[in-house]
């Protein structure tokens, strides 16, 4: 049974950052691709989300490698997944934070 999939608002600020760099610097196609690949990525999650290891137990959260450049971070509930971040590795791990 799949779970529903709820997006924080840093994770839409996220996915929307990424897919404006994309079609900025790369062609249409990489974004669809960008896209495809991470709404199948979340439907794998929504009915499987223990498939990834929790990266920090006391919060309860998981991590993804949705790209080499980008990671989802996520919290599993018992009615719901939580996107809490889908963010761009090359960046420096220290400005990543969770709300």
């Amino acid at each position: 049974m799949s779970k529903q999939i709820i997006w924080s608002p840093l994770s839409e600020i996220d996915f929307a950052n990424i897919l404006d760099y994309l079609n900025e610097n790369w062609d249409e196609k990489v974004a669809i691709h960008f896209i495809d690949l991470t709404e199948n990525i979340l439907k794998q999650i929504s009915i499987n989300p223990r498939q990834f290891p929790i990266i920090y137990k006391k919060k309860k959260i998981r991590k993804c490698v949705l790209t080499k450049h980008n990671s989802i971070f996520y919290r599993d509930s018992k009615t719901q997944i939580d996107i809490l971040r889908i963010y761009d590795t090359r960046q420096d791990p220290n400005n990543l934070t969770f709300k």
